[in-house]
């Protein structure tokens, strides 16, 4: 009265699942210099913590007695998993079946995927190496029809932007719905010289008359550059440490708060080089990176977006071990203004912090928006006005530290005014609603025309607007709360971080999360 058979059955076709494509299709797989969907799995997991959940699904052929002769498993592998000991859902699809497409997959796992993520309350994360949601042109002689596009358990993959952590890691070439699998996602990854991502691939972008390689279309500096993608690495290694350290800043879900690690640096700790990184001349650049570093937990900062939006710098980092979003200005790339590419990076960066109950230190040194006709053309006040609106849209804990310029409606973003001013400025702070340089042109340009000597009067304008543009006189009105001395911003962070870590709030927020 014994089950074995059964049992032995099932292991077979266990057996038979993990075989994936055939030794040829793996040895393809390889020599491509990527890992098969199992090995990334089993890499990316903690050792032994797979679940694996419709590990026998797939196309089987039966002879005339109903014996099963042959087996080929779906494409996508999909279970339950730890990183780090944190329960997470990872899904991925595997390249030796049918290059991924969808067409030979059951779409009931990856909705179920997108469904567990939800319902448990646990990160997902996506192993996307596919092509779009119909698969080839064959399936239409297969199928004997086609049909009105829809794309099953989206409804889930939307609901999980705004519900728990999503990480996508394009791991080979994917396109039409692998690559809005990818994008719909908190964070993204692509692996150098093995990811590509395209809309649509080379051969049909060629009927447009356009003939480029995979590379040229969409490889991961392309999308890189052009923020589709959060980070490209080097190799799969690389992208699945990636996604660990990403993961570990962030809560479970919204219904969690982010994790404090064990503090492992000084909260008082002082950086005498903070007294001299800032140039006297305004029209010097200076690293903002090393000041992060200097500030910030010593090796936590994580930065995302690093190609994109340039004059922004946008990242995740601790102080005294409490995750926190970091938002700072680079005045190497249009001195800290802010573009039309950099506002989209902004709102999106200040939704993941809000979405996740992360505070935000901003780092100022904004100029303004950035001006000219290419600002005109890429309609940066619109998008500019959309990230504004998204700083005070933020409910999250808040702290600013004004490093030199300030300046109109960007510079009024570098926090909410309506609530607390929690907020630092160096002695090197600069601001207004315009700075001097062009300013005084525009504000004095009838006594400069009427002057019999223009270059001497402009001069002694600068002189007089210098000696009010004084961070003290403004410190006297109490229109700035604090000027502090630089080497003192990592213990005043660090208070902030202490501080902050109580008002954080479980709970989606009052709006959802958009990629």
């Amino acid at each position: 009265m014994s089950w074995e058979a059964e049992i032995a059955e099932l292991r077979r076709r266990e057996d038979l699942a993990r075989r994936m494509g055939g030794p040829d299709k793996i040895k393809r797989q390889h020599d491509g210099g990527k890992l098969t969907v199992r090995e990334r799995i089993e890499r990316l997991l903690d050792p032994g913590s797979f679940h694996e959940i419709g590990a026998i699904a797939g196309r089987a052929v039966y002879d005339a007695q109903g014996q099963l002769q042959d087996f080929s498993p779906t494409n996508f592998v999909f279970g339950r998993g730890k990183v780090e000991a944190r329960p997470v859902v990872v899904g991925g699809d595997d390249f030796t079946v049918r290059g991924g497409a969808a067409d030979a997959a059951i779409w009931q796992k990856q909705v179920m995927a997108e469904q567990m993520a939800h319902e448990l309350r646990i990160p997902m994360i996506r192993l996307v190496d596919g092509t779009g949601g119909g698969g080839s042109v064959k399936s239409l002689e297969m199928e004997g029809r086609t049909y009105v596009p829809l794309l099953p358990g989206w409804e889930h993959a939307v609901t999980n932007l705004s519900t728990v952590p999503v990480v996508a890691l394009a791991l080979g070439s994917v396109a039409g719905l692998g690559a809005a699998r990818t994008v719909t996602s908190h964070f993204s990854v692509m692996v150098e010289g093995i990811s590509q991502m395209f809309i649509a691939g080379p051969p049909v972008v060629a009927r447009t008359g356009v003939e480029m390689t995979k590379e040229e279309l969409g490889g991961s500096d392309i999308h890189a550059r052009a923020g589709a993608i959060d980070l490209a690495v080097a190799s799969e290694e690389e992208a699945f440490a990636a996604a660990k350290r990403f993961l570990s800043y962030l809560p479970q879900s919204v219904y969690d708060l982010p994790p404090r690690v064990a503090p492992q640096d000084d909260p008082q700790r002082r950086v005498e080089k903070l007294l001299s990184v800032i140039p006297r001349d305004r029209r010097r650049v200076y690293k903002t990176r090393e000041i992060l570093d200097a500030v910030l937990d010593e090796g936590s900062f994580f930065e995302m977006g690093r190609l994109y939006g340039r004059s922004v710098i946008t990242g995740l980092a601790r102080l005294d071990g409490w995750p926190v979003a970091i938002l700072a200005s680079d005045p190497y790339h249009y001195g800290g203004g802010w573009t039309a590419d950099a506002s989209h990076k902004i709102t999106r960066f200040v939704d993941l912090a809000e979405t996740f109950h992360l505070p935000v230190v901003h780092f100022v040194d904004i100029p303004g928006f950035l001006i000219g006709p290419e600002a005109e053309q890429s309609g940066t006040i619109r998008h500019g006005a959309r990230a504004l609106t998204a700083v005070y849209q933020a409910s999250v804990p808040w702290c600013s530290i004004i490093l030199r310029k300030a300046f109109g409606v960007a510079g009024a973003a570098h926090s909410n005014h309506t609530r607390l001013r929690y907020r630092y400025a160096w002695p090197s702070g600069d601001w207004g609603s315009l700075p001097l340089e062009g300013g005084i042109e525009a504000a004095y340009r009838a006594d400069l025309e009427k002057a019999a000597d223009p270059a001497a009067l402009l001069k002694d304008i600068e002189e007089r607007l210098n000696r009010v543009r004084s961070p003290f006189r403004t410190a006297e009105a109490f229109l700035v709360e604090e000027i502090i001395d630089p080497r003192d911003t990592r213990p005043l962070l660090c208070e902030f971080a202490n501080l902050a870590a109580p008002l954080r709030k479980t709970g989606p927020s009052s709006f959802g999360y958009r990629p």
